[in-house]
């Protein structure tokens, strides 16, 4: 039987195949380890399929695809079940569950997590759906957070100018990336031949097809680097811009070079065995992958975007870092990398990046007391068998 300040709740829109499940997924699992209930509360389930949430979080079905529905339903939920706090990640989920805790009158602890920058995202927004209402929305009802989180410094930094808050009210934290699951399935067999051994050097790109990510650089910077090194490209991930980006590898003669193999589960064999990770992002919020690609050991260029890479790569010091929308520098620093001049960073560095510093984090800030001895599941068990 859980007790009442054992039950904590995370809010979301729906599951899709993105960095924010990713990271939820990787928070759930410490939080069951450490004796927690968890409630993943969403809107609609959405790709539910797509993701391995541990057995024990129960999944809650708000029934909330129409947007009239989202507020009173949670609301609802917030009064029956009463955790003791609640995680909600990203636009509009924030600003949902800020509303539904103060009308709901419930002592529930409400900590948001913005995963990007507001002010950048907005340019790049149509003005019905973003472009006005994000920056108001978050000025307006961050001030009723009990919590607030920012992935990066520069998403704290863009967060103070956009609400005002003083600084000490928005806490970093960086995204529990590294899991020892991560570190298993990276060593995974990859069933392409391009994966094969004495095959070509394979560089890669992993994310949404979407704006943001600028795979239009990315393959053009391939089309330089194939003038100077026999390489590949294999961009993972799914997204509106597919068929643009396909016609871009027609037009460039790169059809028998550049694989777009979609979606897939483990991301991480692959970046395992590639030779280049490489991001080409317009903006981030993080940049979760960078971080995964690091882990397993595989060099980084990326675009020196706002806001994370820089961040995570010490602003150059365990990867190269070119200007955004520049496929002339993305394509020499890959060809640098392809070249033998790689880098690589360290245990001490990667260590903040892991998820047991994000859930301890979190935890503290949600005001959550695990179980009484105040140490994980886990150790628990080999206390046991030590004792």
């Amino acid at each position: 039987m859980h007790e009442k300040s054992s039950h904590i709740a995370i809010y979301l829109h729906c599951l899709f195949n993105g960095g924010i499940e990713q990271m939820m997924q990787n928070l759930t699992r410490k939080f069951i380890e450490r004796g927690l209930k968890v409630d993943l509360v969403l809107n609609f389930p959405g790709a539910v399929e797509l993701w391995d949430f541990p057995p024990e979080v129960r999944i809650v079905d708000l029934d909330a695809r129409r947007v009239a529905a989202r507020l009173p339903n949670l609301i609802r939920y917030l009064r029956q079940e009463q955790p003791v706090a609640l995680l909600s990640a990203n636009h509009y989920a924030n600003e949902v569950a800020l509303c539904a805790k103060r009308l709901s009158g419930v002592s529930t602890r409400v900590v948001v997590s913005e995963r990007t920058m507001i002010s950048v995202e907005a340019k790049h927004a149509p003005p019905y759906k973003m472009r006005y209402w994000a920056p108001l929305a978050a000025k307006l009802f961050y001030p009723m957070a009990d919590g607030i989180v920012a992935v990066s410094k520069g998403v704290a930094e863009d967060l103070t100018t956009i609400t005002g808050l003083p600084a000490e009210r928005i806490q970093t934290i960086y995204n529990p990336v590294i899991t020892p699951a991560l570190l298993t399935r990276a060593k995974e067999p990859v069933d392409h031949p391009w994966f094969a051994p004495g095959e070509l050097p394979v560089i890669l790109g992993v994310g949404r097809l979407e704006e943001q990510k600028d795979f239009f650089t990315l393959i053009r910077a391939f089309a330089k680097v194939r003038q100077v090194k026999p390489a590949r490209l294999m961009i993972l991930g799914q997204g509106s811009q597919r068929s643009r980006l396909q016609e871009l590898v027609r037009e460039l003669n790169l059809e028998n070079d550049v694989a777009m193999p979609g979606f897939v589960k483990n991301p991480y064999a692959y970046m395992a065995k590639a030779s280049v990770f490489a991001l080409s992002s317009a903006w981030e919020g993080f940049g979760n992958v960078v971080v995964e690609a690091l882990a397993v050991n595989t060099p980084v260029v990326s675009t020196n975007c706002q806001s994370g890479p820089a961040e995570i790569l010490d602003h150059g010091k365990y990867g190269e870092l070119v200007p955004v929308g520049d496929s002339e520098a993305m394509a020499a620093a890959i060809v640098k990398v392809l070249s033998g001049q790689s880098k690589s960073a360290g245990s001490d560095w990667l260590n903040q990046f892991t998820f047991e510093n994000a859930a301890r984090k979190y935890l503290d800030l949600m005001g959550v007391t695990a179980n009484p001895e105040g140490v994980t599941l886990e150790e628990k068990k080999s206390e046991t068998v030590t004792g």
